[in-house]
């Protein structure tokens, strides 16, 4: 298990050499998918797209670029495994899951004004405000398409699980920008933010291979709850990496949700805990609120903003948080029936969520 600060934490094992091969596969074994699917767009959206996902550089040539973790694609994969299928019963769903995901991440980039992803310019930086919102629209097109195209009743079921997983998550996005203009926000209104925002696609990337293979709603509801709670163990360690994280692992600057004035957990905890510290911090941040010159803050002064959040208690409070989240999310997997392989691997998979540095 981790340390008391997963975002600190060196791989200590979640990095193994299994959980590596485990990622590896999920990627392997959807890409091509994703990449026929990603093809079916009209020029010059397939190319934007294309940038995106890191298969080409901003010129327009061959690239190897970084991908991201493909968590949730391992997860649809052993999902169908869960459920007694083969893994590559859970391809299209892996695919759809991870286009709705990259439709959330190119819209993110542009309402958040983030000009690095994945240690690159964004796609709006480099194509445009328009394309990076076309793309991300026929990106999530495409996920529905992938999977109602296999006409099967499954198939339906998993598109439901899908639609509702996307309206949530388009939900946690619509409160996590409303939350930046408020002075305050309370711990449980953060979590709900956060449990639609992450948690929700999440859970629904480790039923819908279980979903496409069969697997009765009891089953993948259960799935569900340990992908959701994993999801707000992965996004608590990721509200870690927001402030603290070294932008050479992360690929964003440094402070970066201060910088976009994020009231992620360690803030709201912080902001919550009482005492001078918190005092200081709250002052600070209304005065921030109101700021016009808030863009030209030098570094000392988001370095302390992070001090002041640590001192209240807030990066602490967070990395527990993680480290609650991520039990919860183990105790559900022994309300599935499942092979011990396949367990011990989605056991695997949450202790790399809580000890990653990117």
């Amino acid at each position: 298990m981790p340390s008391a600060n997963p975002a600190d934490d060196t791989a200590a094992g979640g990095e193994s050499l299994d959980i590596i091969a485990l990622l590896e596969r999920g990627r392997t074994m959807s890409t091509p998918v994703l990449r026929a699917a990603v093809g079916r767009l009209a020029p010059p959206m397939d190319t934007v797209a294309s940038y995106h996902f890191g298969w080409i550089d901003a010129q327009g040539r061959p690239a190897d670029g970084d991908g991201g973790k493909a968590v949730r694609p391992a997860l649809a994969l052993l999902s169908a495994e869960a459920a007694g299928a083969a893994p590559e019963v859970g391809i299209p769903g892996a695919v759809a899951v991870e286009l709705v995901h990259n439709f959330s991440l190119l819209h993110d980039d542009l309402m958040d004004g983030d000009e690095q992803r994945r240690h690159r310019d964004t796609v709006w930086k480099v194509h445009g405000p328009a394309q990076a919102i076309l793309v991300g629209d026929a990106l999530f097109a495409l996920a529905g398409e992938v999977l109602l195209e296999l006409g099967t009743v499954e198939a339906g079921r998993a598109t439901r699980r899908l639609t509702t997983a996307t309206r949530k998550l388009i939900d946690g996005q619509a409160q996590d920008i409303s939350y930046e203009h408020r002075e305050r926000v309370t711990v449980e209104e953060c979590l709900e933010m956060e449990g639609n925002k992450t948690g929700a696609l999440l859970a629904c990337a480790c039923s819908i291979g279980a979903v496409l293979g069969g697997a009765d709603d009891k089953m993948a509801d259960t799935l569900e709850a340990y992908g959701y709670h994993l999801g707000l163990a992965f996004q608590a360690v990721d509200d870690l990496l927001g402030i603290w994280g070294d932008p050479e692992a992360t690929g964003k600057q440094t402070w970066s949700d201060l910088r976009q004035r994020k009231k992620s957990l360690p803030v709201v905890a912080a902001l919550a805990a009482g005492g001078p510290a918190s005092q200081r911090l709250g002052e600070l941040l209304a005065a921030d609120a109101k700021s016009n010159d808030f863009d030209s803050f030098s570094e000392a002064e988001f370095a302390t903003r992070a001090a002041l959040i640590e001192e209240a208690g807030g990066r602490e409070w967070t990395s527990q948080e993680a480290r609650r989240q991520h039990t919860i999310a183990i105790e559900a997997l022994s309300g599935v029936d499942m092979p011990e392989q396949v367990r011990a691997q989605l056991v695997a998979l949450a202790d790399f969520v809580v000890v990653r540095k990117r």
